[in-house]
């Protein structure tokens, strides 16, 4: 029996991925040294860990309300108030299995066949898969490098048509680091609001940011209707496997995204949970002394790369460098396979974040200085041959 004939046609049109491409070949080679993985190196912090299993311990593992422990959302709504002053109530909110699942949900509430999605690349992987699936089409703005791969309202207006149902935006940026300012996202709110898009907006880095402010399109009272904020709790609080994420909406796109959830998920898992309660309530703390560790390593990472030859802006959010290795010549694919081969360095080709990434390479630095260290010593002799 020829089982393609019985399967979903955008499941066959799927491409596998240029990362777990090259992932796969990555892991066949002895002593390696990765700089790949976005994942905090830090434990959860006790306080969280002890919650889960105290709630372990105490049988709090039944089903919750679909949406959520009202106690968790109200604490996600608190949290949103006090650290950004944007304001939502219970009804706005809705709790999901990482903030993966709440894309999706947001994409397939949205997208009839056909509607048009406009991306901004270099993007994360998981953004034109979700889309494709839920039968969108991607239109894709390039943000550039000399811009600090900032979206420009010149850009988004020339990406319009009248096909154009979403904006789907992750600031800041995964792989790029990049943010926006209020000075940035100010140009584009009357275009949002005058070509009624819905704003999906991926704000899982939130709180890995240097030097400022974090900001949402939803701090703009005009087209807070408009967005949809996802988040979560993997970065922030280094909570990977916990998989707790959020959505904050207005309450009928919250409702038609539980219509879905309802059925697919059930609920989100219990002990995480009362976890995330303790570390949205308690975690500033922790968070706090994350952030500053990450600032110290981008420091010295961005320093070091620039000092032997590997060009990159300093990125304002994340823990990501997006590295400049056009003076290579090389194809970022080829150039991260011959410094697994040759340095034994694993780091992230940007054609993997869609084609506005080739060119680059993706560095994390969700890891130990001791790590990073060590990989720019082996990229430093790898790096001799270019000169």
């Amino acid at each position: 029996m020829n089982l393609n004939k019985l399967l979903n046609n955008r499941v066959l049109a799927m491409e596998e991925s240029p990362l777990w491409k090259f992932f796969n070949i990555a892991s066949n080679v002895d002593d390696l040294l990765s700089l790949s993985v976005g994942e905090p190196d830090f434990e959860t912090p006790w306080f969280i860990r002890s919650e889960a299993i105290y709630a372990i311990e105490k049988s709090k593992t039944f089903y919750t309300e679909t949406r959520g422990l009202k106690d968790l959302r109200q604490e996600i709504c608190n949290y949103y108030s006090r650290k950004f002053n944007i304001h939502y109530q219970i009804d706005n909110a809705l709790v999901t299995v990482g903030g993966s699942e709440a894309i999706d949900l947001a994409c397939r509430i949205l997208i009839n066949p056909g509607d048009e999605v406009i991306i901004c690349e270099p993007a994360y992987i998981a953004y034109r898969p979700i889309i494709e699936l839920a039968g969108g089409v991607c239109k894709v703005i390039e943000l550039k490098e000399e811009n600090k791969f900032k979206l420009l309202n010149e850009d988004l207006q020339a990406a319009i048509s009248p096909k154009t149902k979403m904006l789907l935006i992750n600031f800041p940026s995964n792989p790029t680091g990049g943010i926006m300012t209020f000075e940035d996202y100010l140009p584009l709110v009357d275009t949002i609001y005058d070509n009624e898009l819905i704003v999906v907006s991926d704000e899982i880095y939130a709180e890995i940011i240097y030097g400022q402010e974090f900001l949402s399109l939803a701090n703009f009272d005009k087209i807070k209707d408009q967005i949809i904020i996802i988040s979560g709790f993997s970065k922030a609080f280094s909570m990977t496997g916990f998989r707790l994420g959020y959505v904050l909406a207005d309450s009928t796109i919250i409702k038609m995204m539980n219509n879905i959830h309802q059925y697919t998920i059930i609920a989100p898992h219990t002990p995480s949970q009362f976890a995330a309660i303790k570390a949205i309530s308690k975690g500033d703390y922790e968070v706090n002394k994350m952030r500053e560790s990450f600032e110290r390593r981008r420091n010295f990472l961005v320093n070091n790369l620039n000092r032997i030859g590997l060009n990159c802006y300093q990125p304002d959010g994340a823990f990501y460098v997006f590295c400049n290795i056009k003076s290579t010549n090389l194809s970022s694919y080829d150039f991260c396979l011959k410094l697994v081969k040759e340095a034994k360095v694993v780091v992230i080709p940007g054609i993997a974040f869609g084609e506005k990434g080739e060119g680059f390479i993706r560095i994390s630095y969700a890891y130990s200085i001791e790590e990073i260290k060590e990989a720019l010593i082996r990229i430093e002799k790898f790096m001799i041959q270019f000169k």
